[in-house]
């Protein structure tokens, strides 16, 4: 590349990071992105002959000025920095950014969460954007390649669109103006996957151009972008359900005691799948006067899977069905290895008789298209910017699938250690999984499930400059939003062993065995046959009529079980019935004014910040049908409608003070909430007969109904939020930097399980979102990033870039599980995390090896059987590493190569059945992924 292009690209890329799009800022936030770009430009042009910036450079030293720029404490990846990363998805590169954690399943990374917060807002150029019925879009639904940069506000200023709890994650897009004329860029690479054994191909088109006309200047520019991913896992599991053996009627050797606790079940996950995501948006802009510009935006966005999972389950404790006299016979547990010092936790033991073995092959076929089209204005008039912005979403998702079920004729031997390499490691003895004629058909599962949102936004901007010295600034603004969601399901189930049909004589012809996922040496036991994906999902019909004829026969011979009746209906029609207690819907307007200012002055150091406060009313309505079950089966509908109005006044107030020459600290204190997701408001509610009560089959048979539902008495998520940062600026793009934070915060939503004895129904196990009580959040962040430019010749080609997160977060749990609930760690939250990348780019050759960890973290709590203690299953610590290469051989094309997930670790977790006793539940294997492409921009 030559030097003037050279110099060229670096300042694109410097602009794209410092002049957010104007309709993702308020007037005045605009106005002071584009002054801090045109000094920096300005400097980038005065110093020609010395700042060349391409590549990784460029993109750290545009990431850099954004965050020492903003009025926000934010970090934020800009540019080529996701490009060239060996990243899939915007989420798998939040994951590198300073108190930013993801986690992964299928291959990938999903849920952010921001200092250990998961209820981050979202939004696209500045607009919220969501997927479906939620109220936060699915980052990683956007592809990395198609993104100019990824920006991470961890503080609010008032002007900003409502963050979550935890911050606001800010995707932008490309614009035609972002670039000096025609542009044409892309990718095309291959990814292979070690586990799936495929070889997927993923890319990129960006195409801009800007001209002048006899109205004025206009642009244009569109980017496709498409990936696709054939994934496969492998999991070993023992049941999170750790019961007491003396709950069962399990048979122990003479002499053994009957006072230890096992996992209620041993098995096998595998999922897998082929995962695709299409997406493509363009942008107009016009430039009819030199102080007025006019644009229209849309964005489409996709997501297509088909999924196939197959289990395997084998329960310890359960005992066998009735047999022609009527009686369960209950297993036969032997071979009790008990762990030293821990007389009621097992090593190992070995089980006979009992119930059959379960297995099912799920087959899915899922999708989401998420639309936004957008226009607006901005309009520079004497000392005022005015903008205004419209926009209109529409987003769905939905599911098809088709599941089947088997189990063993017999009760295969099960020999199981419960922890060996982090999960069990079982064998079936001599019974053999191969033989066609040892499977029996179990039943079959069909789900049909929709949900889809709309909104409407608007929002109106006027920034002022004051002629005032300390004053400088002030701005105001509205916004209204009007948005919907709604949801319609409907499944449903033919449960068939009684009928002892072989698996064989189903229409979905041979069985094949399933594959497992495992890298290199797996656990003795892991395949097992099962009907093919095609043939169950293209057989859908015959399987139905086959279910509709064997419920038939059920149904005469238990004349008095209604739940067969029921069955039996269900599958009466070719179509799936909707179920009226599987719907819900919500209607929700919100109107927010806002009112800040800038203010500076100098007490022998510049200081600078804003103040404002932002007031948002919320206004909603959410409607859903409660199913109620009578003691003797009669099931009634009532239809209950959940209404909330209520106002936030959030204030917010930050303050820069520039300690000397690239050394700077910052003070910041914000007022956040967020409000519940829909289906957590939905008011129905739904209690369920269990078929099992009193068979004395472990947990299970415990209780007599099942209840669950959403919440309406849910309140929003409150946080005070005090931060404080010092960050130094040396060189072309080198930057230290420290944060502390605390938030105190009220409310947090999870969903939690317990026990209710009621007088009418009996023990209800009850399962619904709580409202937690007082939280304290508190952590430090350390950040640096440098190329070691003064090093000779081909060494100063080498930087490297580096985070640590400490995040110690606690909240109490729901008053309505008790009184005096104690306080627990925060779920989902490590409170360390780093990344370490280290970079070499000089001439035609780009590398970066780039280290991410995590330390532990509760997933959930829930009651243990007969207990009432909340304990919680945690996952372990998991480090991950990545490699992406480049060589540029002529002008505008280069050669990438990229490794994704080396170290290929394990995902493992816990339960803790006592404060320190636990066993190990999942051990999943994840696959590795191989990339080559080009890319080529002209």
């Amino acid at each position: 590349m030559n030097h003037k292009a050279t110099l060229l690209l670096g300042a694109a890329l410097f602009t794209v990071a410092n002049a957010m799009p104007v309709y993702a800022q308020s007037a005045a936030t605009q106005q002071d992105a584009k002054q801090k770009t045109d000094e920096a430009q300005a400097d980038s042009v005065a110093g020609e002959e010395e700042i060349l910036v391409t590549g990784i450079r460029a993109s750290l030293a545009s990431a850099r000025e954004f965050k020492r720029n903003s009025d926000s404490i934010l970090d934020a990846i800009v540019a080529e920095d996701i490009g060239k990363l060996p990243d899939n998805n915007a989420a798998e590169s939040l994951a590198r950014l300073p108190g930013v954690q993801v986690s992964r399943y299928a291959d990938e990374a999903s849920g952010v969460q921001i200092r250990g917060l998961p209820d981050t807002g979202t939004s696209f150029n500045g607009r919220e954007i969501f997927t479906a019925e939620n109220r936060t879009v699915q980052v990683q639904d956007f592809p990395a390649g198609a993104l100019a940069a990824l920006e991470v506000y961890k503080s609010a200023t008032a002007d900003l669109i409502e963050p979550g709890l935890a911050g606001l994650v800010n995707v932008r897009s490309r614009r035609p103006f972002d670039f000096k004329g025609l542009e044409i860029a892309g990718t095309i690479r291959a990814s292979y996957n070690d586990q799936s054994k495929r070889t997927n191909p993923n890319g990129n088109l960006l195409v801009s151009d800007r001209w002048e006309t006899p109205i004025g200047e206009m642009g244009a520019l569109v980017n496709v972008a498409y990936n696709r991913f054939y994934y496969s896992n492998a999991i070993r599991y023992n049941n999170g359900g750790v019961d007491p053996v003396a709950n069962s009627k399990a048979a122990l050797p003479a002499g053994e005691a009957a006072d230890f606790r096992l996992p209620y079940s041993v098995g096998l996950y595998y999922p897998r799948g082929l995962r695709e995501r299409p997406s493509v948006n363009g942008a107009l802009q016009w430039k009819p006067a030199h102080n007025l510009e006019i644009y229209v935006d849309g964005l489409w966005q996709a997501f297509r899977n088909q999924g196939s999972t197959e289990s395997f389950d084998v329960s310890l404790l359960r005992a066998a069905p009735k047999n022609a006299a009527g009686v369960e016979v209950p297993p036969t547990l032997s071979n009790i290895v008990r762990v030293n010092g821990q007389p009621n936790k097992l090593v190992s033991i070995s089980k006979t008789g009992g119930y059959p073995a379960e297995m099912f092959r799920s087959t899915s076929r899922d999708f989401t298209n998420t639309y936004q089209a957008a226009g607006g204005f901005l309009w520079t008039t004497g000392r005022a910017v005015i903008s205004s912005d419209f926009a209109y979403t529409f987003s769905e998702y939905g599911a098809n699938e088709r599941s089947l079920d088997s189990q063993t004729a017999g009760s295969p031997p099960v020999n199981v250690i419960f922890d060996k390499e982090k999960s069990s490691w079982f064998d079936l003895g001599n019974y053999d999984m191969t033989n066609p004629a040892n499977y029996v058909w179990r039943g079959y599962y069909e789900r049909e499930y929709y949900v889809s949102g709309a909104g409407i936004q608007w929002r109106g901007d006027v920034a002022l400059d004051t002629e005032i010295e300390w004053l400088p600034k002030i701005k105001f603004g509205l916004r209204a939003t009007d948005r919907d969601a709604k949801r319609r399901q409907g499944s449903r189930y033919a449960y068939t062993p009684t009928l002892n049909i072989p698996l064989t004589t189903l229409p979905t012809g041979n069985l094949e065995q399933v594959q497992d996922g495992f890298r290199g040496n797996g656990p003795p036991f892991q395949n097992w046959l099962m009907p093919s994906y095609d043939s169950i999902q293209s057989n859908s019909e015959a399987l139905r009529q086959l279910a509709y004829q064997s419920l038939q026969t059920i149904v005469a011979a238990n004349p008095n079980d209604q739940g067969y009746k029921d069955a039996l209906a269900q599958f009466a029609s070719k179509a799936i019935p909707m179920d009226p207690y599987g719907g819900f819907y919500a209607k929700e307007a919100s109107y927010a004014a806002y009112a800040s200012a800038n203010y500076a002055f100098d007490v022998g150091i510049p200081i600078d910040g804003s103040f404002g406060v932002r007031i948002v009313n919320t206004d909603g309505r959410y409607v859903g049908t409660s199913r109620v079950t009578a003691t003797n089966g009669t099931v009634s509908a009532v239809t209950d409608t959940n209404q909330q109005n209520y106002v936030d006044v959030l204030p917010s107030f930050g303050l820069r003070a520039k300690l000397m020459q690239g050394l700077q600290a910052r003070l910041g204190f914000t007022m956040t909430r967020t409000r519940a997701s829909f289906s957590q408001l939905n008011p129905a509610f739904s209690i369920t007969r269990n078929n099992d009560f009193g068979s004395g089959s472990g947990n299970s048979g415990r209780y007599a109904f099942f209840g669950s539902g959403g919440n309406p008495d849910l309140k929003p998520l409150t946080s005070k939020n005090y931060d404080a940062t010092l960050e130094y600026y040396f060189g072309k793009n080198g930057a230290i930097s420290g944060a502390i934070f605390y938030r105190d915060l009220f409310g947090f939503i999870n969903n939690y399980s317990r026990d209710v004895n009621d007088p009418t129904y009996g023990l209800i196990q009850i399962s619904r979102p709580e409202n937690a009580g007082s939280g304290k959040i508190k952590g430090f962040e350390v950040s640096a990033q440098s190329f070691f430019d003064f090093l000779p010749g081909w060494l100063s080609g080498f930087g490297a870039q580096g985070n640590l997160t400490y995040v110690d977060a606690k909240n109490q749990l729901p008053r309505a599980l008790g009184t005096a609930q104690p306080m627990v760690s925060l779920t989902g939250l490590s409170k360390w995390s780093y990344n370490l990348s280290g970079f070499y780019e000089r001439d035609k050759i780009s590398l970066r090896l780039s280290y991410n960890y995590r330390s532990s973290y509760i997933d959930f709590y829930s009651r243990n059987s007969n207990d009432q203690q909340y304990t919680g299953q945690q996952v372990r610590p998991i480090s991950r590493l990545d490699f992406s290469g480049s060589y540029t051989p002529i002008e505008n094309i280069t050669l990438t190569v990229e490794v994704n997930n080396i170290l290929a670790q394990p995902f493992s977790n816990y339960r803790y059945f006592n404060e320190t006793q636990y066993y190990p539940i999942d051990t999943r294997y994840e696959g590795r992924y191989f990339s080559a492409g080009v890319r080529f921009r002209f």
